[in-house]
Protein backbone atom coordinates (compact mmCIF):
# COMPACT_ATOMS: atom_id res chain seq x y z
CA UNK A 1 0.00 0.00 0.00
CA UNK A 2 1.21 3.40 -1.18
CA UNK A 3 2.28 6.47 1.57
CA UNK A 4 -0.86 8.45 0.19
CA UNK A 5 -3.34 5.39 0.85
CA UNK A 6 -1.87 4.84 4.28
CA UNK A 7 -2.14 8.73 4.74
CA UNK A 8 -5.79 8.55 4.11
CA UNK A 9 -6.27 5.83 6.90
CA UNK A 10 -3.95 7.50 9.33
CA UNK A 11 -6.53 10.49 9.24
CA UNK A 12 -9.62 7.71 9.88
CA UNK A 13 -7.84 6.33 12.76
CA UNK A 14 -5.36 7.00 15.44
CA UNK A 15 -2.30 4.46 15.50
CA UNK A 16 0.08 1.65 17.34
CA UNK A 17 0.85 -2.39 18.20
CA UNK A 18 0.75 -5.06 20.89
CA UNK A 19 2.82 -7.56 21.82
CA UNK A 20 1.64 -10.63 21.67
CA UNK A 21 4.86 -12.86 22.97
CA UNK A 22 5.40 -11.28 26.54
CA UNK A 23 5.61 -14.49 28.19
CA UNK A 24 8.78 -13.59 30.90
CA UNK A 25 7.59 -13.17 34.39
CA UNK A 26 6.43 -10.19 35.74
CA UNK A 27 6.19 -8.82 38.79
CA UNK A 28 3.01 -7.14 39.81
CA UNK A 29 2.30 -4.09 41.97
CA UNK A 30 0.39 -3.87 45.00
CA UNK A 31 -1.43 -0.54 45.25
CA UNK A 32 0.35 2.28 47.11
CA UNK A 33 -2.90 4.17 48.32
CA UNK A 34 -3.02 5.34 51.79
CA UNK A 35 -6.16 7.82 51.65
CA UNK A 36 -7.76 8.10 54.53
CA UNK A 37 -10.37 10.02 52.69
CA UNK A 38 -11.58 6.56 50.77
CA UNK A 39 -14.79 5.52 51.89
CA UNK A 40 -14.01 1.25 51.48
CA UNK A 41 -17.65 0.21 51.91
CA UNK A 42 -18.58 2.46 48.98
CA UNK A 43 -15.67 1.86 46.77
CA UNK A 44 -16.71 -0.42 43.83
CA UNK A 45 -14.39 -3.46 43.24
CA UNK A 46 -11.30 -2.75 40.96
CA UNK A 47 -11.64 0.82 41.56
CA UNK A 48 -9.90 3.92 43.55
CA UNK A 49 -11.67 7.14 45.35
CA UNK A 50 -10.32 10.50 44.32
CA UNK A 51 -10.99 13.19 46.61
CA UNK A 52 -12.06 16.44 45.39
CA UNK A 53 -10.41 19.10 45.34
CA UNK A 54 -8.25 21.97 43.61
CA UNK A 55 -5.38 21.52 41.86
CA UNK A 56 -3.57 23.26 38.32
CA UNK A 57 -4.29 21.67 35.04
CA UNK A 58 -2.18 21.61 32.04
CA UNK A 59 1.58 22.37 31.34
CA UNK A 60 3.67 23.29 34.15
CA UNK A 61 6.53 26.56 33.91
CA UNK A 62 9.55 24.27 34.46
CA UNK A 63 8.12 21.65 32.21
CA UNK A 64 10.68 21.46 28.94
CA UNK A 65 8.37 19.41 27.45
CA UNK A 66 5.04 21.37 27.72
CA UNK A 67 3.53 22.05 24.48
CA UNK A 68 1.25 25.13 23.46
CA UNK A 69 -1.90 23.40 23.36
CA UNK A 70 -1.18 22.30 26.93
CA UNK A 71 -0.77 26.06 27.97
CA UNK A 72 -1.96 28.19 29.71
CA UNK A 73 -1.69 25.97 33.25
CA UNK A 74 -4.89 26.82 35.04
CA UNK A 75 -6.70 26.23 38.26
CA UNK A 76 -9.22 23.73 38.41
CA UNK A 77 -11.98 21.99 41.16
CA UNK A 78 -13.12 18.86 40.61
CA UNK A 79 -15.76 17.47 42.73
CA UNK A 80 -14.76 13.20 43.95
CA UNK A 81 -15.44 10.32 42.21
CA UNK A 82 -14.23 6.42 41.92
CA UNK A 83 -11.57 5.53 38.90
CA UNK A 84 -10.89 2.28 37.35
CA UNK A 85 -7.29 1.31 39.42
CA UNK A 86 -5.71 0.40 35.87
CA UNK A 87 -7.01 -0.01 32.08
CA UNK A 88 -9.56 -1.93 31.04
CA UNK A 89 -8.36 -5.57 30.54
CA UNK A 90 -8.68 -8.04 27.86
CA UNK A 91 -10.59 -10.01 30.34
CA UNK A 92 -12.78 -7.57 32.00
CA UNK A 93 -13.51 -6.55 28.08
CA UNK A 94 -14.15 -10.30 26.97
CA UNK A 95 -16.82 -10.39 29.63
CA UNK A 96 -18.74 -7.59 28.12
CA UNK A 97 -18.73 -8.88 24.73
CA UNK A 98 -20.04 -12.34 25.90
CA UNK A 99 -22.44 -11.39 28.05
CA UNK A 100 -23.94 -8.52 24.99
CA UNK A 101 -22.66 -10.53 21.89
CA UNK A 102 -20.88 -7.07 20.88
CA UNK A 103 -18.64 -6.78 17.35
CA UNK A 104 -16.53 -3.59 17.97
CA UNK A 105 -15.73 -0.84 15.17
CA UNK A 106 -12.35 -2.86 14.11
CA UNK A 107 -14.61 -5.81 13.47
CA UNK A 108 -17.40 -3.92 10.88
CA UNK A 109 -17.22 -3.93 7.51
CA UNK A 110 -15.98 -0.16 6.67
CA UNK A 111 -18.22 1.99 4.79
CA UNK A 112 -16.63 4.09 2.57
CA UNK A 113 -19.44 7.09 2.23
CA UNK A 114 -19.54 7.58 5.51
CA UNK A 115 -15.95 7.85 6.27
CA UNK A 116 -15.29 10.39 3.65
CA UNK A 117 -17.13 12.79 5.33
CA UNK A 118 -14.82 13.37 7.28
CA UNK A 119 -11.92 13.58 4.79
CA UNK A 120 -10.89 17.09 2.69
CA UNK A 121 -13.28 16.80 -0.57
CA UNK A 122 -11.73 14.90 -3.24
CA UNK A 123 -10.03 12.85 -1.04
CA UNK A 124 -9.35 9.51 -3.42
CA UNK A 125 -10.88 6.22 -2.66
CA UNK A 126 -8.57 3.69 -1.54
CA UNK A 127 -8.48 0.04 -2.78
CA UNK A 128 -11.20 -1.79 -1.65
CA UNK A 129 -8.64 -4.24 0.00
CA UNK A 130 -8.02 -1.47 2.27
CA UNK A 131 -11.29 -0.91 3.14
CA UNK A 132 -11.56 -4.52 4.48
CA UNK A 133 -12.32 -4.37 8.31
CA UNK A 134 -8.97 -4.22 10.14
CA UNK A 135 -6.85 -1.73 12.44
CA UNK A 136 -3.36 0.27 12.35
CA UNK A 137 -0.46 -1.52 14.06
CA UNK A 138 3.11 -0.22 15.04
CA UNK A 139 5.84 -1.82 12.72
CA UNK A 140 7.98 -2.91 14.77
CA UNK A 141 10.54 -3.78 11.60
CA UNK A 142 10.69 0.38 10.61
CA UNK A 143 14.34 0.83 9.13
CA UNK A 144 15.94 3.89 7.76
CA UNK A 145 12.85 6.51 8.42
CA UNK A 146 13.70 9.81 6.67
CA UNK A 147 11.04 12.32 7.88
CA UNK A 148 9.36 12.16 11.25
CA UNK A 149 6.47 13.58 9.57
CA UNK A 150 6.00 10.44 7.46
CA UNK A 151 3.89 8.41 9.89
CA UNK A 152 3.77 6.04 6.57
CA UNK A 153 7.00 4.18 7.71
CA UNK A 154 6.07 3.04 10.88
CA UNK A 155 2.07 2.73 10.85
CA UNK A 156 0.76 -0.38 8.89
CA UNK A 157 -2.70 -1.01 8.20
CA UNK A 158 -3.48 -5.02 9.25
CA UNK A 159 -6.57 -6.33 7.77
CA UNK A 160 -7.96 -8.42 11.09
CA UNK A 161 -6.40 -6.97 13.62
CA UNK A 162 -8.73 -6.13 16.55
CA UNK A 163 -9.06 -6.47 20.01
CA UNK A 164 -8.74 -10.11 19.97
CA UNK A 165 -5.98 -10.70 17.31
CA UNK A 166 -4.01 -7.67 17.88
CA UNK A 167 -1.86 -8.16 15.55
CA UNK A 168 -3.62 -9.95 12.79
CA UNK A 169 -5.27 -13.14 12.02
CA UNK A 170 -2.93 -15.69 13.35
CA UNK A 171 -2.27 -13.61 16.50
CA UNK A 172 -4.44 -13.95 20.17
CA UNK A 173 -4.91 -12.63 23.51
CA UNK A 174 -4.92 -16.14 24.49
CA UNK A 175 -2.53 -15.68 27.96
CA UNK A 176 -3.27 -11.71 28.52
CA UNK A 177 -5.95 -11.70 30.09
CA UNK A 178 -4.22 -9.07 32.55
CA UNK A 179 -2.96 -6.87 28.97
CA UNK A 180 -4.96 -3.87 28.50
CA UNK A 181 -8.11 -4.13 25.68
CA UNK A 182 -6.79 -1.96 22.78
CA UNK A 183 -7.96 -1.66 19.46
CA UNK A 184 -11.08 -0.49 20.78
CA UNK A 185 -12.76 2.62 19.46
CA UNK A 186 -14.61 5.25 21.48
CA UNK A 187 -17.62 3.87 20.41
CA UNK A 188 -16.80 0.51 21.88
CA UNK A 189 -15.65 2.21 25.00
CA UNK A 190 -18.75 3.96 25.49
CA UNK A 191 -20.85 0.84 24.92
CA UNK A 192 -18.63 -0.82 27.48
CA UNK A 193 -19.58 1.80 30.22
CA UNK A 194 -23.13 1.75 29.49
CA UNK A 195 -22.94 -2.47 30.26
CA UNK A 196 -21.10 -1.46 33.50
CA UNK A 197 -22.90 1.55 34.45
CA UNK A 198 -19.75 3.89 34.42
CA UNK A 199 -18.64 6.58 31.82
CA UNK A 200 -15.45 7.62 30.46
CA UNK A 201 -13.79 10.67 32.56
CA UNK A 202 -13.50 14.39 31.71
CA UNK A 203 -9.76 15.53 30.89
CA UNK A 204 -9.94 17.57 34.29
CA UNK A 205 -10.92 14.11 35.76
CA UNK A 206 -8.28 11.87 34.42
CA UNK A 207 -5.81 14.85 35.26
CA UNK A 208 -6.94 15.07 39.06
CA UNK A 209 -6.52 11.24 39.41
CA UNK A 210 -3.13 11.11 38.09
CA UNK A 211 -2.05 13.91 40.46
CA UNK A 212 -3.16 11.40 43.16
CA UNK A 213 -2.38 13.81 45.90
CA UNK A 214 -0.13 15.85 44.41
CA UNK A 215 -1.64 19.10 43.02
CA UNK A 216 1.12 20.49 40.67
CA UNK A 217 3.39 18.13 39.67
CA UNK A 218 4.43 17.13 36.03
CA UNK A 219 4.60 13.26 36.29
CA UNK A 220 2.18 10.71 38.27
CA UNK A 221 5.42 9.85 40.54
CA UNK A 222 6.82 13.06 41.02
CA UNK A 223 8.90 15.71 39.07
CA UNK A 224 12.25 13.89 38.74
CA UNK A 225 12.15 12.89 34.68
CA UNK A 226 15.13 10.35 36.07
CA UNK A 227 12.64 8.17 37.46
CA UNK A 228 10.43 7.71 34.52
CA UNK A 229 11.78 3.91 33.53
CA UNK A 230 11.00 3.11 36.60
CA UNK A 231 7.56 4.00 36.73
CA UNK A 232 6.11 3.96 33.53
CA UNK A 233 6.39 1.92 29.88
CA UNK A 234 7.80 3.98 27.06
CA UNK A 235 10.32 4.16 24.39
CA UNK A 236 14.13 4.42 25.21
CA UNK A 237 16.26 4.11 22.64
CA UNK A 238 15.86 5.52 18.72
CA UNK A 239 12.43 6.08 17.85
CA UNK A 240 11.04 4.51 15.81
CA UNK A 241 13.72 1.85 14.84
CA UNK A 242 15.10 0.45 18.35
CA UNK A 243 13.69 -0.08 21.58
CA UNK A 244 15.88 -0.83 24.55
CA UNK A 245 13.70 -1.85 26.90
CA UNK A 246 15.14 -0.45 29.73
CA UNK A 247 11.94 -0.33 31.43
CA UNK A 248 11.56 -4.40 30.82
CA UNK A 249 9.66 -4.07 27.75
CA UNK A 250 9.44 -3.85 24.55
CA UNK A 251 5.79 -2.96 23.74
CA UNK A 252 2.79 -2.83 25.63
CA UNK A 253 3.01 -4.61 29.03
CA UNK A 254 0.28 -5.98 31.69
CA UNK A 255 -0.97 -4.20 34.24
CA UNK A 256 0.34 -3.21 37.26
CA UNK A 257 3.70 -4.02 35.86
CA UNK A 258 4.73 -0.35 37.67
CA UNK A 259 4.26 0.97 40.79
CA UNK A 260 0.68 3.20 41.42
CA UNK A 261 0.51 6.72 42.38
CA UNK A 262 0.46 7.83 45.99
CA UNK A 263 -3.62 6.88 45.62
CA UNK A 264 -3.47 3.34 44.10
CA UNK A 265 -4.01 4.18 40.21
CA UNK A 266 -1.22 2.49 37.82
CA UNK A 267 -0.65 2.91 34.83
CA UNK A 268 -1.35 6.84 34.53
CA UNK A 269 1.46 7.17 32.40
CA UNK A 270 2.95 5.18 29.21
CA UNK A 271 1.76 1.79 27.99
CA UNK A 272 -1.73 2.70 26.34
CA UNK A 273 -3.25 6.06 25.26
CA UNK A 274 -6.39 6.68 27.52
CA UNK A 275 -9.76 8.18 26.51
CA UNK A 276 -11.49 11.04 27.82
CA UNK A 277 -14.85 12.12 26.60
CA UNK A 278 -13.88 16.03 25.92
CA UNK A 279 -13.05 17.60 22.69
CA UNK A 280 -10.02 18.10 21.44
CA UNK A 281 -9.36 21.36 20.48
CA UNK A 282 -5.29 22.97 20.21
CA UNK A 283 -6.68 26.37 21.28
CA UNK A 284 -9.04 25.60 24.32
CA UNK A 285 -6.67 26.55 27.19
CA UNK A 286 -6.00 29.81 25.87
CA UNK A 287 -9.65 30.82 25.69
CA UNK A 288 -9.80 30.19 29.52
CA UNK A 289 -9.33 33.05 32.24
CA UNK A 290 -5.92 31.93 33.97
CA UNK A 291 -7.11 33.42 37.42
CA UNK A 292 -10.50 31.86 37.81
CA UNK A 293 -10.60 28.43 39.07
CA UNK A 294 -13.46 26.20 37.00
CA UNK A 295 -15.37 23.88 38.39
CA UNK A 296 -16.01 20.19 36.72
CA UNK A 297 -14.53 21.49 33.45
CA UNK A 298 -15.90 19.71 30.90
CA UNK A 299 -13.53 20.63 27.85
CA UNK A 300 -13.69 22.68 24.63
CA UNK A 301 -17.28 22.86 23.04
CA UNK A 302 -15.81 22.20 19.55
CA UNK A 303 -12.81 20.42 18.05
CA UNK A 304 -9.85 21.95 16.43
CA UNK A 305 -6.79 20.31 15.13
CA UNK A 306 -4.81 22.05 12.67
CA UNK A 307 -3.16 18.64 11.57
CA UNK A 308 -6.89 16.72 10.63
CA UNK A 309 -9.05 20.28 10.52
CA UNK A 310 -12.02 17.63 8.79
CA UNK A 311 -12.72 15.31 11.85
CA UNK A 312 -14.02 15.62 15.46
CA UNK A 313 -11.51 14.29 17.95
CA UNK A 314 -11.57 14.00 21.56
CA UNK A 315 -8.16 13.92 24.45
CA UNK A 316 -6.41 10.96 24.91
CA UNK A 317 -4.21 11.49 28.15
CA UNK A 318 -1.39 9.28 29.66
CA UNK A 319 0.95 8.55 26.38
CA UNK A 320 1.99 4.69 25.25
CA UNK A 321 5.10 2.64 25.10
CA UNK A 322 5.43 4.50 22.39
CA UNK A 323 6.39 8.08 24.09
CA UNK A 324 10.24 9.33 23.40
CA UNK A 325 11.38 12.38 24.61
CA UNK A 326 12.15 13.13 21.29
CA UNK A 327 9.00 12.27 19.31
CA UNK A 328 6.15 12.93 21.89
CA UNK A 329 6.96 13.06 25.55
CA UNK A 330 3.84 12.15 26.77
CA UNK A 331 4.20 10.80 29.87
CA UNK A 332 3.13 13.69 31.05
CA UNK A 333 0.24 14.40 33.49
CA UNK A 334 -0.64 17.40 31.26
CA UNK A 335 0.11 15.93 27.73
CA UNK A 336 -2.99 16.09 25.85
CA UNK A 337 -3.34 14.55 22.07
CA UNK A 338 -6.47 13.90 19.56
CA UNK A 339 -8.14 10.90 18.64
CA UNK A 340 -10.59 10.40 16.24
CA UNK A 341 -13.47 8.83 17.79
CA UNK A 342 -14.78 5.83 15.29
CA UNK A 343 -11.42 3.97 14.80
CA UNK A 344 -9.06 2.15 17.46
CA UNK A 345 -5.23 1.40 17.03
CA UNK A 346 -2.80 -0.96 19.48
CA UNK A 347 -2.18 1.52 21.95
CA UNK A 348 -5.32 3.11 22.72
CA UNK A 349 -7.39 1.91 25.56
CA UNK A 350 -9.32 3.67 28.26
CA UNK A 351 -10.49 3.26 31.77
CA UNK A 352 -13.91 4.27 33.17
CA UNK A 353 -14.98 6.53 36.28
CA UNK A 354 -18.32 6.48 38.20
CA UNK A 355 -20.19 8.92 41.24
CA UNK A 356 -21.69 8.55 44.04
CA UNK A 357 -24.84 9.58 42.20
CA UNK A 358 -24.36 7.32 39.30
CA UNK A 359 -23.94 4.40 41.97
CA UNK A 360 -27.54 5.26 43.36
CA UNK A 361 -29.44 4.56 39.67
Amino acid sequence: MNFKTLATLVVLMTFVFVNCDQKKTVKEYKSTKTDSNIENDETPDGMVWVSSKTFLMGGKNDDKYAMPREKPSHKVFVDGFFIDAHEVTNKQFKKFVDETKYVTVAERQIDWDDIKKNLPPGTEKPADLNLEPGSLIFNKHAKGVVSMQNYGQWWTWKIGANWKQPEGPGSSIQGQDNFPVVHVAQEDALAYCKWANRRLPTEAEWESAAQGKFEDNIYSWGNKFEDLNANANTWQGKFPMENMSEDRFEYISPIKSYPSNNIGLFDMAGNVWEMTSDLFNVNYYQTLDPMAVLKNPKGASKSYSPSNPYQKEYVMKGGSFLCHESYCASFRISARMGMEPNSGSDHIGFRTVVTKDMLKK
